[in-house]
């Protein structure tokens, strides 16, 4: 059913894990380069699969509200974990700051077009 969904997000994981380079190995330029390249084809293919993602019914259309505010929830908090323990530790990357207010503003910009349009 969801086997091609679950396939390019399970393998996006792997490369993302394998990027973060655990081992401390080093990784030549161009190896490190091509990973990311596969990360962003597999993140875009992923995108894709939730973007055409249709609801048949009422209870199919509550399923997937429910996930979509539990990846974002999740999202959020963890950007904020960061954030905290990146002021704790005096080295805030910004990007984390950057990453949770576009999703914020995103959310909110998503709950007004919907409202008005739909």
């Amino acid at each position: 059913m969801f086997k091609s969904e679950l396939a390019v997000g399970c393998g996006l994981l792997v490369l993302l894990y394998v990027i973060f380079n655990p081992w401390n190995m080093f990784m030549p330029g161009y190896v490190v380069m091509g990973l990311l390249v596969g990360a962003v084809v597999l993140y875009v293919i992923f995108a894709i699969f939730l973007w055409r993602e249709n609801s048949g019914d009422e209870r199919e259309a509550f399923h997937r509200l429910f996930a979509d505010r539990i990846a974002y929830l999740a999202g959020s908090a963890l950007l904020l974990v960061g954030i905290i323990a990146g002021e704790l530790t005096h080295s805030l990357d910004p990007w984390l700051v950057f990453a949770l207010a576009i999703m914020v503003i995103a959310k909110v910009v998503g709950l007004i077009y919907s409202k008005m349009k739909l």
